[in-house]
């Protein structure tokens, strides 16, 4: 996309705004299916909890691709959008038996991650196919809140439970038919998600009607100018070897599953925000824009970078800012980040504005939620409209009067 169509679409649909380009959805997925293109049977379940837009769940699914939900909202969402039951995995953590039973009534495939559950649930449905999700110790992802397969994590069962978990198998007769694991996000040492993939073979030889096997995701996306990012050509052609050589071992053709959030929705968005106030203080210049972490958290949250521009102003001469929001506490998208000068008024653009930036967007200090937008073909599609008071107040129960005497 251009900067000339997000200002034409800031000014037509507002701000702040939320735009996603279709083309680099595509782009993305064909990239890492083309990636992988030498094993047998490749699924993608999108990880719809990053970005579960019925319109980004519907180009995903012309495309292809699956379904990864965490939630039974999400599944019904999927449902809503058009994927059968057999498209759609439940991944989900620390839920109810009752929840995963729910799932599991329509149809769809559900992981478990606990010891607990799995023997309540293989004790009551013996005959349900059930995946499993291993925890294989491995430190990966970037940052401390998403590296979730060391040993102090919450999720999946640990790798040293194994004899364990096996034992509930044989005593409950449940059906094992996919073994899962997930170390986190940002994975930049390749050699490192091997190294876990063996863990997760080694673990799949105690279960012999497997039908699949789920390395998870954490491609790392480039937040900036030069960034690094995970080389999936190189995973590709590494694992895709691998995992021909464990099918031969098995003596079965597997299905390899990957569930892609981040990388496939992560650069296609782009966040939109208006210049409301250029304040200069004793050191520091600041540009307060129409929104804050309400509607983009992941700066305060996780301490992420967005790449910002002025696109009002691509060509300017550059100058330091500091970049905030207008939540009456602490609010900061950047510190002393060079941009295009900035005058009231200005559109501000933040790229990698795609993966759990709307989808962790919240009412904070009662603002509304921002609109979102789907670039296709050359046009901007509005598949969300920005919230209305009307939106704030629906739910709520205001208090009866009751007459004073």
């Amino acid at each position: 996309m251009q900067a000339k169509d997000l200002v034409q679409l800031a000014e037509q649909f507002g701000s702040p705004l939320y735009v996603y380009d279709a083309a680099k959805i595509q782009s993305q997925y064909k990239r890492l299916t083309s990636a992988f293109s030498k094993v047998e049977k490749l699924r993608i379940n999108y990880a719809m909890k990053a970005l579960s837009n019925v319109a980004i769940l519907q180009l995903l699914r012309e495309m292809g691709s699956c379904i990864d939900a965490v939630s039974i909202q999400e599944v019904q969402l999927a449902l809503h959008a058009g994927y059968s039951p057999d498209q759609i995995f439940f991944t989900p953590n620390g839920v109810s038996l009752e929840e995963i039973e729910e799932v599991s009534a329509l149809g769809v495939q559900i992981n478990i991650d606990n010891l607990s559950i799995l023997e309540q649930f293989g004790t009551k449905h013996p005959s349900v196919p059930v995946c499993i999700r291993i925890n294989p110790h491995v430190m990966a992802g970037g940052n401390a809140n998403i590296s979730v397969g060391h040993i102090d994590s919450k999720f999946g069962i640990s790798v040293h439970q194994l004899p364990h978990l096996v034992r509930i198998v044989e005593n409950t007769k449940m059906k094992i038919v996919g073994i899962h694991m997930h170390t986190g996000s940002d994975i930049l040492d390749i050699e490192v998600f091997l190294y876990a993939a063996e863990i997760l073979f080694d673990a799949a030889k105690n279960f012999k009607d497997l039908e699949f096997l789920d390395f998870g995701s954490g491609f790392k996306v480039p937040y900036k100018k030069d960034d690094v990012e995970t080389d999936i050509e190189e995973l590709g052609r590494k694992l895709s070897k691998r995992f021909n050589a464990f099918c031969k071992e098995y003596g079965k053709d597997l299905t390899l599953i990957f569930e892609p959030g981040k990388f496939l929705v992560s650069e296609a968005g782009y966040f939109l925000a208006k210049v409301n106030v250029v304040k200069q203080t004793t050191s520091t210049v600041f540009a307060g824009i129409d929104s804050g972490f309400n509607h983009l958290i992941r700066p305060m949250f996780y301490g992420s970078q967005h790449y910002i521009e002025n696109i009002s102003n691509p060509k300017g001469k550059e100058r330091f800012y500091s970049v905030v929001g207008y939540i009456c506490e602490t609010d900061t998208f950047a510190n002393n980040r060079r941009i295009s000068e900035i005058n009231e008024g200005d559109i501000l653009s933040f790229r990698n504005a795609g993966a759990y930036c709307f989808s962790m967007s919240s009412n904070y200090n009662s603002r509304y939620k921002p609109a979102e937008v789907l670039w296709l073909n050359g046009e901007g599609h509005l598949i969300r409209a920005q919230e209305t008071f009307e939106d704030l107040l629906k739910n709520q129960i205001p208090l009866p009067i009751i007459a004073t005497v």
